[in-house]
């Protein structure tokens, strides 16, 4: 598996990949209306290229912001795919000198709070989303900082 830039080539695949994710784990909530849309804005983004060329996993950062980062259910998982996308955001982020932040949706025996909470990501705060969950329920958001 290699971790590298994102090219507008790999969105199509991105998206397939991302449906998997949301088949399998609700995420994201909602799933968009036009997801390659919800994909693509990224100030950086990268993807991890298993090597069969296949879509791994996904992570961008926008303003500053971990968003959009997602590994493909199966052999990809515990593979350590999810934390080399996150050291490439780290990277891109310390070589500009900036530190980023993220929030996910406040369920503190979820994978992703387990995943961020271990790699050294910081708790902050929670509030409430701007948005609601597919049950028209509020969101509740927790967000972290790293650096």
């Amino acid at each position: 598996m290699i971790v590298r830039p994102r090219r507008d080539d790999d969105l199509d695949r991105c998206v397939e990949a991302l449906r998997l994710v949301h088949e399998a784990d609700a995420y994201p909530l909602n799933w968009p209306r036009d997801p390659r849309a919800w994909l693509a804005p990224a100030d950086a983004a990268w993807v991890a290229e298993a090597a069969d060329g296949t879509i791994a996993g996904h992570v961008a950062v926008r303003e500053n912001e971990l968003c959009r980062l997602f590994v493909v259910p199966g052999e990809h998982r515990g593979a350590s795919v999810g934390r080399s996308l996150v050291d490439q955001a780290k990277s891109w982020a310390a070589e500009r000198g900036s530190g980023l932040t993220l929030n996910v949706v406040d369920e503190q025996r979820s994978a992703a709070v387990a995943f961020y909470e271990a790699t050294g990501w910081h708790f902050t705060h929670v509030s409430d989303a701007d948005w609601s969950g597919p049950d028209g329920r509020p969101v509740r958001l927790r967000y972290y900082k790293y650096g």
